[in-house]
Parts: structure tokens; C-alpha cells; sequence
């Protein structure tokens, strides 16, 4: 091998040692569970803040069907999801439950019945170390009881 391409070879692994911490991506991987009984099995979730997305998998663990017992996951700010969550009941099952569009949602899943899971993969750009964040489930009713703290960081 020649000086020249031992330089080159140097300079190239250099210039993507430089280049290497922006395509470093880490999806964490969360699991949740809602029965029968208006219940998640978890009432906090952690994201830690080399997370650079999440893969959250809801179960529901009941025998009810969706138009009956559905569970979905809803990740808002929790200044605001109070105000989401009602929003979601006129959305209508169609659109599990939550407002189409809304931008005040940072992630959600579908509506599954029992026996049934469903994953949503969403980044952690739009959370902030330390930020204030609740999920809840927004089938009509359930969001008072069905909700939990997620943090980051």
C-alpha cells in the first residue's frame, strides 16, 4: 500500500469518526398493558435521554372488543392533555379517538380490543429532558383513570 492511500484511508476514517454521532439513532423500547377493568399495567414510563425514538407496545389483555372496551395510548404534554383527551371523543373510534391532526399529540396508537397489541415508533425530538408528559388512553371515559407520567431523561 502507498503512502498516498494510507494518507487518504487515514483522512477518510477521520472525516467519519466526525460524521458519526449524527447518524447515531437508538429506538428504546417500552411495553404497556390495559384490561378489562379501565387499567394500565404501568402507571409511569421512562425514556432515557440517549433515546433517540421510541417503540411503545400496547396489549390489552382483556376478552372485551374494541367498540366496547378499547384502549388506546396517547402521549401529550400535561398541560394539555386534559383538553386532547376531550377533544378525542367527538374524533370518534374512525379516528381512535383523537383529534385528527392535532399537533398537541406527540404520539399515539390505535384502538385495539382485548386480545389484541399495537406499536407506534415516534422520535424524542419533541420531548424535553425533564419535561412534563402524561399518556392516557382516550376511549370516552377512560382518560380520568387510565393515565400515567412518562419522563425523558
Amino acid at each position: 500500500m502507498t503512502i498516498s492511500r494510507i494518507l487518504a484511508s487515514t483522512v477518510l476514517l477521520g472525516a467519519l469518526s466526525v460524521f458519526a454521532p449524527l447518524t447515531y439513532a437508538k429506538t428504546c423500547e417500552l411495553t404497556i398493558a390495559g384490561n378489562d377493568a379501565m387499567q394500565y399495567d404501568k402507571q409511569s414510563l421512562e425514556v432515557a435521554a440517549d433515546c433517540t425514538e421510541v417503540k411503545l407496545t400496547l396489549t390489552h389483555t382483556g376478552k372485551l372488543p374494541a367498540a366496547a372496551m378499547g384502549h388506546n395510548w396517547v402521549l401529550t404534554e400535561t398541560a394539555v392533555f386534559q383538553a386532547v383527551a376531550t377533544a378525542g371523543t367527538s374524533a370518534g373510534l374512525a379516528n381512535d379517538y383523537v383529534p385528527k391532526d392535532d399537533k398537541r399529540v406527540i404520539a399515539h396508537t390505535k384502538i385495539i380490543g382485548g386480545g389484541e397489541s399495537t406499536s407506534v415508533t415516534f422520535s424524542t425530538s419533541a420531548l424535553k429532558k425533564g419535561g412534563d408528559y402524561t399518556f392516557f388512553c382516550s376511549f370516552p371515559g377512560h382518560w380520568s383513570v387510565m393515565k400515567g407520567k412518562l419522563t425523558f431523561g
